[in-house]
């Protein structure tokens, strides 16, 4: 009886509270967390969600946080013009932020001349294999200053499922404040489940989906200020699923100026990388990485040479098929592994390479999946702008090779020496907690680089 009546006084306080939050409120994450120093958390909105047959992790942005107050931003009662004035002020005061961030990540990036400098600042972060980055100081100012300053709001408006929701979903926490200080406004709405509730079975008609993403923008352009006082250049969605691209077209100005954080980052099909977000695809068992890939070993024998399986799925696929299926026993290549075989994982952490094809769309789950095998990624593509390329050397820890080098495969890959092939591991190693999935998330991981790219794109948005 005790506890049916503490469980009915609390279901009661819950609903006062999302009452009074519901008239009084809206919600904004605040500042990056880190796992050590005084920097500012940021609270976190991670969802993963299905694409097809298969989990991924999708419309993730952001991270862990501490116990912050709720901060309800109510609604005022001031008139119109001193509103406008103060909203002028902190609009004023965030671009004069930016600014002193551009300038302090383009005084590290020169310090990359100075070796003294430039090696105080990685030993700082522990960064020991600095091959893998661009400009190193640069990315670790960068970083920094996303940890001191970034603020991102996660607008309300919308209905669970489709909004605020994804298969898989996991809301940590949202902190509140006022949302004039977000230098991002994140539109939370699924592909996913659109697809799902709107998506005719073979009908290939993406209409329903863009009405609702023409709607959406409608809803928070008409209700809120943000979206109309730079065109939509400082709001950003998540989205991996095959379909995203095409949704975002229901908003001309989603699709051209917003920031689109997609894992179809088809460079021949719309995607710009000076505005848009490359989204890592990873394969996910129950929300967990393949076990075998957790840990692999550093001196297991790898015979063979390069490694693929997979079905008939696009050009790229075929032609791979085509020339390589069951033709050479340094390469390890088929269509589907035969019953009895070593599986999938098995041969990707026995192989020094993994071949990695782009299918109908450009990105593959087994890039991310040869990083954690520490198979090399051989990544075939002409089209697929890789994650977090504005930060990370690919070719540090990759070899990219056009789908027209398919017929020289092996000739490319037996002819990288020993000493190539060991510096490439090497990357792959410290290339890895970039791609990692973490519960709380930690600094450097996939959660933090994702949002230090919408960071990126924001620096370039100056506000009117």
């Amino acid at each position: 009886m005790a506890t049916t009546k503490s469980c009915l006084f609390s279901m009661i306080l819950l609903f006062l509270f999302v009452f009074a939050i519901s008239i009084t409120g809206v919600f904004l994450l605040s500042h990056l967390s880190c796992k050590a120093t005084k920097t500012h958390s940021l609270a976190a909105l991670i969802t993963c969600s299905e694409s097809r047959s298969r989990t991924f992790i999708t419309e993730i942005i952001s991270t862990h946080l501490r116990s912050y107050e709720l901060k309800a931003f109510a609604l005022s009662s001031e008139s119109p013009s001193y509103r406008n004035h103060k909203i002028s002020k902190v609009k004023k005061r965030l671009e004069q932020g930016l600014a002193r961030a551009r300038r302090e990540i383009k005084k590290a990036a020169i310090s990359i001349k100075n070796n003294h400098s430039a090696s105080a600042i990685l030993g700082e972060y522990d960064i020991s294999f600095s091959a893998i980055y661009r400009n190193p100081p640069a990315f670790i100012k960068s970083y920094r200053e996303m940890e001191r300053r970034f603020k991102v709001y996660v607008y309300q408006e919308g209905e669970l499922p489709i909004v605020h929701d994804g298969p898989c979903k996991d809301i940590y926490s949202i902190e509140g404040s006022d949302p004039k200080s977000a230098h991002v406004f994140f539109m939370p709405f699924s592909i996913t489940w659109m697809v799902r509730f709107f998506y005719r079975t073979h009908e290939y008609d993406v209409s329903s989906l863009q009405e609702f993403v023409h709607d959406y923008v409608k809803l928070i352009s008409t209700k809120h200020p943000f979206w109309n006082r730079a065109q939509g250049a400082d709001h950003f969605m998540l989205s991996c699923h095959d379909w995203a691209p095409a949704a975002t077209k229901g908003n001309r100005l989603l699709y051209n100026t917003s920031i689109r954080v997609l894992c179809n980052a088809n460079s021949s099909d719309g995607f710009n990388p000076q505005k848009d977000v490359s989204l890592p695809e990873v394969h996910l068992y129950g929300g967990l990485v393949n076990p075998k890939l957790i840990s692999p070993s550093s001196s297991s024998p790898r015979p063979y040479l390069a490694f693929f399986a997979g079905g008939n799925h696009g050009h790229i696929w075929k032609a791979l098929l085509a020339h390589w299926k069951d033709k050479d026993p340094d390469l390890k290549v088929n269509d589907y592994l035969t019953k009895g075989e070593e599986d999938y994982y098995d041969f990707m952490l026995r192989s020094k390479f993994c071949l990695c094809p782009s299918g109908y769309e450009v990105a593959s789950p087994r890039i991310v999946e040869a990083i954690y095998a520490e198979c090399v990624p051989v990544i075939l593509s002409d089209h697929y702008v890789l994650p977090f390329s504005d930060v990370l050397r690919w070719e540090a820890f990759s070899i990219r090779a056009s789908v027209s080098n398919i017929p020289q495969l092996k000739q490319l890959l037996a002819g990288i020496s020993e000493d190539e092939y060991v510096k490439l591991k090497t990357g792959l190693r410290a290339v890895r907690k970039h791609f990692v999935l973490n519960q709380p998330v930690r600094r450097f991981d996939m959660f933090t680089m994702i949002l230090h790219s919408v960071w990126l794109r924001r620096l370039n948005v100056q506000l009117e």
